[in-house]
């Protein structure tokens, strides 16, 4: 009776049936302990290992947690009575759940409820000579999330150690602070001389180069890479590429590679977190729409299509309704893989953008705290300050993030948008812009701020002066529109309009080209109108024109030696 109950245990989980099996394990567990001679102590532990199997699976972890811990305490009586010579078993030892499948479940478990420490315990509870490889990974991984970075290193090393092309494991190395040529020696230089791992090589320094903050190095690596035969077109490393330009502050390349991999594979959804964000900063609002239908339509259990329908509803039409909403799919995606960091700064930006300052910062401040690299989350932060009318604190705030992020074109040009603000400091602004361009003359978002600067200090020549010579360069619609701006502001209505028409053909969006186009236009009319309504006055007044053409051809009113 119990051997025919036992194997359709066996078979509803060879098949996957794990709903069924949940509930025909419980009724033989019921009975085994209600008729100690229904099963052996050897099918009573494998019932209890597939039916926390079966839990699991319904995810119903905590349950399943138990349920192992009691499998492993009849593993124990197993040992014993074969320890003693007794062969009550219906089957041979190799067929049952090991003891170390056993406890790597119990772990499982922990790590979907988020019990770190409890995990890490059952883990360390394998003697280390018995440790498999995704044991050792499952620790490093642990032992990183918690701090513990020795440990961890010890641990990645260990899987390379015993699997050279674990490549996850490299990457937690090299965010250690591990040296690409230390990895290097771990997995390339194990590998025999046929072998042809070129490309791995240049994978290996691309992301060697991404975690040392060297991301003009890492465009390099991965874009020859990206370009040869072997990997060419591969999402995984377009998907480097884009974000090193992403990090780099290059967003409209980074915009154009994402594109690219979302083309390739729609159902990819790395970086698609980080995209969407662009779009928003674009804002592409239809594209980003169509974006986070298609993401969400590959699944709703990753944080990515969350962040994507964050993003949309930050889009305009700005409605106070919109930006609850963001702040929603913010909290869905915060849980789930792929989504945290991003998740925060979403949720930091739609409670800014509802005027919840406090609770906007204490976000961006965890962002920054989870990714100090990222750039998004220190310009979060000081807007909060700004936003607080603390200019004071934000200047403060990003002069210390600059010591993290690194002197480079963009983090220079957004601490000279902060000290633009205090006409004391603008000049210093202004200095500070130079130098930026000087390190690299194409840098627009430099360009757009000393424009502004130019024409707060009404020093419209200038201005006109460092866009033509731009756009000698580039052209880009806000290029076309600003300077349109100077010139109007210059009293150069007609060629104002020329330069806004060609922003507005090359951005139909362009709201601010528009707003200047109708602008000029509206002058244009009303001073076409008082021409017109002083000539009706001169007429209705009789007068003619010609006698002050006629009088007084000498100019008698004037001295005759100034006429000699």
């Amino acid at each position: 009776m119990g051997a025919w109950l036992m194997d359709h245990v066996r078979l509803l989980r060879k098949e996957g049936l794990f709903g069924n099996l949940a509930i025909l394990a419980n009724l033989v567990k019921t009975a085994s302990e209600q008729n100690s001679e229904l099963l052996t102590v050897a099918e009573r532990y494998q019932l209890l290992a597939f039916y926390a199997d079966a839990l699991y699976e319904e995810q119903e972890y905590k349950r399943a947690e138990g349920m192992y811990r009691k499998a492993l305490q009849l593993k124990k009586m197993l040992n014993k009575t074969k320890a003693k010579g007794s062969t009550q078993t219906s089957q041979p030892d190799d067929s049952l759940p090991s003891e170390l499948d056993v406890r790597f479940r119990i772990y499982q478990c922990h790590n979907q409820l988020k019990n770190h420490r409890e995990a890490i315990a059952v883990l360390e509870s394998i003697p280390a000579k018995l440790r498999e490889p995704k044991v050792n990974m499952a620790l490093a991984k642990l032992y990183q999330k918690i701090g513990m970075e020795r440990s961890a290193i010890y641990g990645y090393k260990e899987v390379l150690r015993q699997c050279p092309l674990a490549l996850q494991a490299v990457l937690g190395l090299l965010s250690l602070g591990v040296r690409g040529t230390e990895v290097a020696f771990l997995t390339v230089n194990s590998m025999p001389s046929s072998a042809n791992v070129e490309w791995l090589t240049f994978w290996l320094k691309g992301h060697a180069y991404n975690t040392s903050k060297e991301y003009s190095k890492a465009v390099s690596t991965f874009k020859v890479l990206e370009t040869g035969s072997v990997l060419r077109e591969n999402t995984d490393v377009l998907c480097c590429l884009a974000e090193n330009h992403f990090m780099s502050g290059d967003l409209s390349t980074a915009s154009t590679i994402y594109r690219r991999v979302h083309s390739l594979d729609p159902q990819y959804l790395r970086g698609m977190d980080i995209y969407s964000y662009i779009l928003y900063k674009e804002k592409k609002s239809k594209e980003l729409q169509s974006l986070s239908s298609e993401l969400m339509e590959v699944t709703d259990k990753r944080g990515e299509p969350w962040v994507a329908m964050g993003y949309y509803c930050l889009c305009p039409p700005t409605i106070q309704s919109r930006f609850a909403r963001a702040v929603y799919f913010a909290q869905k995606a915060y849980p789930l893989k792929g989504g945290k960091v991003q998740a925060l700064l979403l949720k930091g930006k739609g409670l800014l953008e509802m005027n919840k300052v406090p609770e906007a910062t204490l976000h961006f401040r965890e962002a920054v705290r989870c990714a100090p690299s990222r750039f998004e989350a220190h310009e979060g932060l000081v807007e909060c300050y700004v936003k607080a009318n603390r200019i004071r604190d934000a200047i403060t705030t990003f002069t210390n993030s600059v010591k993290v992020l690194g002197n480079n074109p963009r983090t220079i040009t957004f601490l000279a948008s902060l000290l633009a603000r205090d006409r004391l400091s603008m000049e210093k602004a202004r200095t500070m812009l130079e130098k930026v361009l000087q390190q690299d003359p194409n840098y627009l978002p430099a360009i757009y701020l000393t424009v502004e600067i130019l024409n707060e200090e009404q020093k419209y020549p200038g201005a006109i002066q460092l866009l033509r010579k731009q756009l000698e360069q580039q052209s880009t619609s806000q290029l076309h529109q600003m300077l349109g701006d100077c010139l109007s502001l210059n009293n150069e209505p007609q060629e104002a309009l020329d330069q806004y028409s060609i922003s507005l053909s090359m951005d139909p969006e362009n709201d601010k080209a528009l707003q200047g186009m109708q602008k000029v236009e509206k002058a244009s009319d009303s001073l076409e109108a008082t021409v017109e309504d002083d000539m009706d006055a001169i007429e209705e007044s009789g007068e003619d024109v010609g006698e002050y053409e006629n009088s007084d051809p000498e100019g008698s009113w004037v001295d005759n030696e100034w006429l000699s």
